[in-house]
């Protein structure tokens, strides 16, 4: 291949990704701007982000226990636990079963081994 024509397709190559990116930057600033539009039923219904990690670990913990949720909160440093996670304590796969449970979808990671 000439070096005049390895050129033009390097430049091509590079036209196209700079193409590209301007495409994404201009969805994500149309995805940025759709999330920021008010929402009114949300807040008619008082939901937050808070609420929303509050309620799906209440649901994680009803449905598959205290040690669960704590995993499925990230909630692993030992601060503010309480005995009760002395004694218990959540595998991979159970958090990976409360997850596919959660979202209705399977998880590699998920057995129903334990509980």
């Amino acid at each position: 291949m000439s070096a005049v024509r390895a050129g033009n397709q390097a430049s091509g190559l590079a036209r196209q990704r700079g193409q590209m990116q301007a495409r994404q930057k201009a969805a994500l600033k149309d995805f940025s701007r759709q999330r920021s539009l008010p929402r009114p039923w949300v807040a008619a219904q008082g939901i937050s982000s808070h609420w929303i990690r509050h309620t799906t670990l209440t649901w994680v913990e009803r449905n598959f226990g205290y040690a669960v949720a704590r995993a499925y909160a990230g909630h692993t440093d030992g601060s503010d636990t309480g005995a009760t996670a002395t004694y218990v304590r959540a595998s991979l796969a159970e958090v990976a079963a409360a997850l596919a449970a959660l979202t209705g979808e399977p998880h590699t990671l998920a057995t129903t081994e334990g509980w």
